[in-house]
């Protein structure tokens, strides 16, 4: 068997040497310019991401949903930590909150209009979940769990991963929004849309986790 492995592996090199790849006449055919026209969107990689590989972000949704589950699973049998490490002192607070509030703009910025400029839904997550971070370290867990159970955020979250699955099949079986016009705000079909869940999906997700690692392990 061994020896077939070894004579697969010669084959593939000879064709890698002796057969060159076919080539696209770049001059003939913009791949940017077709993913752009294709999607509605001046921002390619969205139009990529939500659009020519959506089958891969459906499954990176999936994983993200599974490893906050496997999070809290893990956790579920420990004791709660008795120390719990926090900013304490008032210049580190107020640079931790501003941070927050910056970073919590960017996050809707990127969100709305992630589909025409650079960003979208997994970046504005991002800056989403590092806003509720600062806030978390800097306030009480108390009152960040209960603001988390207030707004019913679990649910959120999970009804933002049915919906985002739900658009996605759609667009996948080939039904679409009007693309609108390209380079305003409506266009783009389900793209802003999709970016918009995926941002709640994993802002809401990280503030799960956060609260988990603070109150089993007692710093983030």
């Amino acid at each position: 068997m061994k020896w077939i492995y070894i004579a697969a592996g010669i084959s593939l090199y000879i064709k890698m040497l002796v057969f060159p790849n076919p080539t696209i006449d770049s001059a003939d055919v913009s791949i940017v310019e077709s993913i752009v026209r294709d999607s509605g969107v001046p921002n390619a990689v969205s139009g990529i991401i939500f659009r020519n590989r959506l089958y891969d972000t459906i499954f990176e949704v999936v994983v993200f949903t599974l490893a906050i589950m496997g999070v809290r699973f893990l956790l579920a049998n420990e004791q709660p930590s008795c120390t719990i490490y926090q900013f304490s002192d008032r210049p580190s607070i107020i640079l931790a909150r501003l941070g927050a509030t910056i970073a919590a703009l960017i996050s809707v910025e990127l969100a709305i209009r992630g589909h025409l400029s650079p960003g979208g839904g997994f970046a504005a997550g991002v800056a989403g979940g590092t806003a509720i971070g600062l806030i978390a370290i800097t306030s009480s867990t108390e009152l960040m769990e209960k603001i988390y159970k207030k707004w019913r955020a679990a649910t959120v979250e999970k009804i933002s991963v049915l919906i985002f699955i739900v658009l996605a099949v759609i667009t996948l079986i080939g039904y679409e929004l009007p693309h609108g016009e390209v380079g305003t705000l409506f266009s783009g079909g389900t793209i802003p849309l999709l970016n918009i869940l995926v941002t709640i999906k994993v802002a809401l997700g990280s503030w799960a986790a956060i609260l988990l690692f603070i109150r089993y392990r007692g710093l983030l």
